[in-house]
């Protein structure tokens, strides 16, 4: 049996950052992995989808290169050398992960850990992907009736992260219905193709299939797309993709998906009165309603740690389980299932084993959504803040009214700030537009120092470019825009 003192149990974005800071303080780790290092985010999630959207985007920019004096003809997309260049970018990464693990001296075993008590796991081969052989290694089943290996630690960080819900839904086991997963093993691209769920994940997809070709129609529960946006973000984007063409379908559920005799028939139902609204005919169907707990053959009732309903570790603020010496960080704890949260819980996690300070605030959390437009955000919303109890004042400033958005050519869109109406307190800062993702750390910050809208308004912003948009979204919300009308006088 091999010993420790923090063996890590999964390497994801939040589980290879804990490990190498465990180590960079002196500590002997290991990190149990399934696949390649870097979890669903570097192997199947938020890097080849971005890599993908950025060759999507390239297409569209040299469709529209005549608006820019630039002829170019015969534009062609090749989907296959769309994939191989997101592979190469992902293992471009998930080798330097690994790089960075050797370095610092960490441990890695590549395996199924499963739990045999609190700090101890046997780790067994790993089994083929639900998927197939290429297909995605993080939800495959432990493989040999016995283990590899056997691990003990004095401490134990659970970061396993989260795996795709699964609709109970008739017809959700035919050809051509996948999840996001599956969608990295589509080998062109669709002719037709229905998402359900209007967040994130399948607002993205929509964009990339949507540039691409794709006949687009996505399906959305709630009244508008992006549900956990602020309400005037998720219209915005309603109205952005119905001018590319995607069928947007709000307040509506799926009932049900049949073979048809030209691929697959979905049945939506109106999300109000639950009546069949309409059939659409599609090829593919992507569902992308959630994810739940990767804790599937872990034997996590062998650590003793309490879990919620529907299965998320029970964390404190240090990420501490009610077991000692028993840690979860990332997706499985479900606070917020963001990789970029996962990678700050690492970091509180294993500072806190090294006996060092860290802290993490749940009320600053930026997230962004790789759409076009781009979407970001941070804090309360409008709507949550007022049923905080906040006495509130909000504006927007329009990319429009930006001369580097005019110049570069992509107008579209807002900066909405959200501020205490007595002192000015930045409560929100809500993005929808050109390098959302980009803009939105300076409403982080802004949170984080506790700024003011004076203090966002009398700081000199570099001219001319988009983050000007930040002071002028401040200015708007004090009541003295200079480069858009006036509030109307009531």
């Amino acid at each position: 049996m091999q010993e420790f003192d923090l063996l890590v149990v999964g390497g994801g974005p939040g589980g290879y950052v804990a490990a190498i800071r465990a180590a960079q303080r002196g500590l002997a780790v290991a990190v149990v992995e399934k696949e390649r290092p870097g979890g669903v985010c570097l192997n199947w999630g938020c890097i080849p989808t971005k890599a993908m959207l950025r060759s999507a985007e390239v297409y569209e920019t040299v469709l529209h290169a005549a608006d820019f004096g630039v002829n170019v003809e015969n534009v062609t997309v090749d989907y296959d050398a769309i994939t191989r260049r997101k592979s190469a970018v992902v293992k471009g990464l998930t080798d330097g992960v690994a790089g960075l693990l050797k370095t610092n001296g960490v441990t890695v075993i590549n395996g199924h850990a499963r739990f045999t008590g609190p700090t101890t796991v046997d780790v067994y081969a790993t089994g083929e992907s639900p998927l197939g052989a290429d297909g995605p290694r993080y939800a495959a089943e432990p493989a040999g009736a016995q283990p590899i290996e056997q691990v003990k630690a004095r401490d134990v960080i659970i970061a396993t992260g989260s795996v795709p819900v699964q609709l109970p839904l008739p017809g959700a086991d035919l050809p051509g219905v996948i999840t996001s997963d599956g969608a990295f093993g589509l080998t062109e691209v669709p002719k037709r193709i229905a998402i359900i769920g209007g967040s994130a994940v399948g607002a993205e997809w929509a964009t990339l299939f949507a540039t691409l070709g794709s006949e687009v129609s996505i399906i959305e529960m709630q009244k508008t797309l992006v549900p956990a946006e602020d309400v005037e973000v998720g219209k915005a984007l309603g109205r952005s993709f119905t001018k590319r063409g995607i069928k947007v379908l709000t307040e509506a559920t799926v009932s049900r998906v049949d073979q048809a005799a030209d691929g697959l028939r979905v049945t939506v139902d109106s999300a109000k009165t639950g009546q069949i609204d309409r059939q659409l005919d599609t090829d593919v169907v992507l569902v992308g309603v959630g994810r739940k707990p990767n804790t599937a053959n872990l034997d996590l009732a062998k650590t003793g740690v309490a879990t919620t309903e529907r299965g998320f570790i029970t964390v404190d603020d240090k990420l501490r389980t009610n077991v000692e010496h028993v840690y979860a960080i990332g997706d499985v704890t479900g606070k917020a299932l963001l990789a970029h949260v996962a990678s700050h819980q690492g970091v509180v996690a294993a500072e806190t084993i090294a006996g060092h300070h860290a802290a993490i605030d749940y009320n600053v959390i930026p997230a962004a959504t790789f759409t076009h437009p781009e979407i970001a955000s941070v804090g309360l919303t409008e709507a949550k803040a007022i049923e905080a109890g906040h006495e509130v004042v909000a504006a927007k400033f329009p990319f429009a009214a930006l001369g580097r958005a005019q110049s570069y050519g992509d107008t579209e869109g807002f900066m909405k700030i959200v501020a205490g109406k007595k002192y000015g307190e930045v409560l929100g800062v809500h993005i929808i537009g050109h390098s959302a993702s980009d803009l939105i750390t300076e409403g982080a910050l802004a949170m984080a120092l506790e700024a003011t809208l004076d203090e966002l308004a009398e700081t000199i912003h570099a001219h001319p470019t988009l983050g000007e948009i930040g002071m002028e979204a401040a200015m708007s919300a004090l009541g003295l825009p200079v480069h858009v009308a006036p509030p109307k006088k009531r």
